[in-house]
């Protein structure tokens, strides 16, 4: 079982931002094999036509699958272990692949809208986001000695 204190949003801000460059550097390099099979050509329904919609579902896959497969295997991703962050079940077990994947859909609704949904966490009484309690997980911050040994 992982324990820590519940983590707060400029934390989760910061662990996403971080995501969001390594994320970038995916997605380029997805694009750009999208462009070799377009030619060089903008992957928009007049030059790649029914292709663009694979193109958009590949971009979304590789994204909730960046977010699945780290959660999944450690309970972080690259900019969580930055801010040394952990994602669990309410009982502090890892995640399965059920809570990750409706952790993934309810946080992309909770980050959405100008991330209402995860500052509702400063109304929760448990300090949770609105995607935590959905999901019945939680992100909590590691002290640095229970995060050194793991």
């Amino acid at each position: 079982m992982i324990s820590g204190t519940p983590a707060g949003f400029g934390r989760r801000l910061a662990a996403l931002l971080y995501d969001a460059l390594l994320l970038a550097a995916l997605l380029m390099i997805f694009t750009g094999g999208a462009l070799f099979f377009t030619h060089g050509a903008a992957v928009v329904p007049a030059t790649a036509g029914a292709w663009v919609y694979l193109y958009r579902a590949g971009l979304v896959l590789l994204i909730a699958g960046y977010y699945l497969l780290n959660w999944l295997r450690s309970g972080q991703t690259l900019g969580m272990r930055a801010w040394r962050l952990r994602v669990v079940t309410d009982s502090g077990k890892p995640l399965g692949l059920r809570a990750a994947a409706m952790r993934a859909l309810f946080g992309a609704l909770a980050w959405a809208p100008a991330a209402l949904g995860v500052l509702w966490l400063y109304l929760d009484p448990d300090h949770l986001a609105l995607h935590d309690r959905l999901s019945r997980t939680r992100v909590v911050h590691l002290s640095p000695d229970e995060y050194r040994y793991r």
